[in-house]
């Protein structure tokens, strides 16, 4: 009877831990090394960390939660990732993630998840004086929602690495996330179906950073202080739409071969130039005017409804862009409303509905709200300085304004660019564009 007893309180007790080691388990700092938790933690626990200092490097390679009460701290004392991902289903939430590597070749990280990691949940967590923020590969469905994430301002902004990396993404949500002083802020690289929502991207190189990337959705994310606000290139079938840039150098969004896709209700401003140390970024010269929308080899897109404020340009279309249409859209006090570097005829207007033009002089007699002349922003001495930068300095002598006088007493010798046949003469509110 002893014997059955002893041994029904010994089935009794395991029944007891394995129920443990599936549920939740409580470390403190001086429980030993958070490794060996994880490597003892059966799949699907949930390791909560008190308040307190923990060593970083760990691998995660199993489905399981590592969340963090208040203060809890993992230090990767300057070597390797913080945490490595290897594992499908993992959850990391309410951490601080500190001191990685800074080999940016291996890519070190403050988390850095590997091939088959899908739906890894990064959530509410901070990451400081990290190479990489986040990296991510290879993987399908990632959240990374409401993370803090500040770059090392000591090290050069080219040295930093990217606050949040994807490459080979498919589907997922990155929200909410306020990240600064990175190298760029979010890059993504050959991935699909992405969905970026409400991130705040400060004092970067790029805000947004879009590769080969389709069938994204940039929507309500705010960027300033950055080189480009939103570099979309290579991509299709985005919708780029209520976001803002505000006071980014170059470009508030920087549009490179981006097909098929919709930029609309995006609030631009104050975009002005940078002039730091020369360079290129595909084939794209940085350091030059200030361009609220430059787009680059790009058609069949759809702009409607963003307002392009307060900057050195408004649009800057080039390189066979055409095909694209542009309506309901406010320009508005910017040094030049437009530049268009081609000879095609190109109507902005659509269904009786033009744009607004803070500098269109004409009239509206009849109180339709439109124009009862065309917008015609270009000539052929805008065309003339463009092809001649030098010659700005002629730009208010009586030659000049002589030239674009013949022009307009003489339409024979106006050159063919963009035209709005019914601009309007209330800038719409940008919600309207939606409709």
């Amino acid at each position: 009877m002893r014997h059955f007893l002893l041994s029904l309180l010994g089935g009794c007790g395991l029944l007891l831990t394995a129920t443990f080691a599936f549920g939740e388990l409580r470390i403190a700092p001086g429980d030993g090394p958070l490794q060996l938790h994880i490597d003892a933690a059966a799949p699907g626990s949930e390791l909560i960390l008190a308040e307190g200092l923990y060593s970083g490097s760990i691998l995660i390679d199993k489905p399981l939660t590592l969340r963090g009460d208040s203060g809890a701290i993992l230090d990767g004392e300057g070597s390797g990732d913080v945490i490595r991902v290897t594992s499908p289903d993992v959850r990391i939430e309410g951490l601080t993630l500190r001191n990685s590597g800074f080999n940016l070749t291996d890519m070190n990280a403050g988390i850095h998840a590997e091939r088959e990691a899908h739906r890894i949940h990064v959530e509410d967590n901070v990451l400081e004086n990290v190479a990489f923020g986040l990296w991510l590969w290879h993987l399908e469905a990632p959240s990374v929602i409401g993370n803090r994430i500040a770059g090392n301002t000591s090290v050069r902004s080219q040295d930093r690495g990217d606050a949040i990396r994807l490459y080979n993404i498919s589907g997922g949500t990155i929200a909410d996330n306020d990240v600064r002083d990175s190298r760029d802020a979010i890059y993504v690289d050959t991935s699909r179906d992405l969905t970026f929502r409400n991130n705040r991207l400060r004092d970067s190189r790029f805000g947004i950073h879009y590769m080969f990337t389709h069938g994204g959705k940039i929507v309500g994310n705010h960027t300033s202080g950055t080189r480009a606000g939103y570099a979309l290139m290579m991509s299709r079938d985005l919708e780029v739409v209520n976001n803002r840039s505000e006071r980014d150098m170059n470009y508030g969004i920087l549009m490179n071969y981006v097909n098929y896709s919709t930029i609309a209700g995006n609030d631009i401003r104050g975009i002005t130039a940078w002039h730091g140390p020369g360079g290129s970024e595909h084939g794209v010269t940085l350091g030059a005017e200030g361009k609220a929308l430059f787009i680059y080899n790009s058609q069949h897109n759809e702009i409607r409804g963003n307002r392009l404020a307060d900057s050195e340009m408004g649009i800057h279309l080039t390189a066979g862009s055409e095909n694209n249409r542009l309506y309901a859209n406010a320009f508005i006090n910017n040094r030049q409303q437009v530049m268009y570097v081609a000879t095609r005829h190109q109507e902005w207007s659509r269904d009786g509905r033009g744009n607004y033009w803070s500098d269109y002089l004409g009239w509206d007699l009849d109180g339709d709200g439109i124009g009862d002349t065309p917008y015609e922003p270009n000539d052929a001495v805008d065309r003339l300085l463009w092809r001649h930068p030098e010659a700005r300095l002629l730009l208010h002598s009586p030659a000049v304004v002589a030239l674009r006088w013949v022009q307009r007493q003489f339409p024979i010798f106006r050159a063919q660019g963009v035209q709005d046949s019914a601009p309007l003469m209330h800038a719409p509110d940008l919600g309207e564009a939606q409709s």
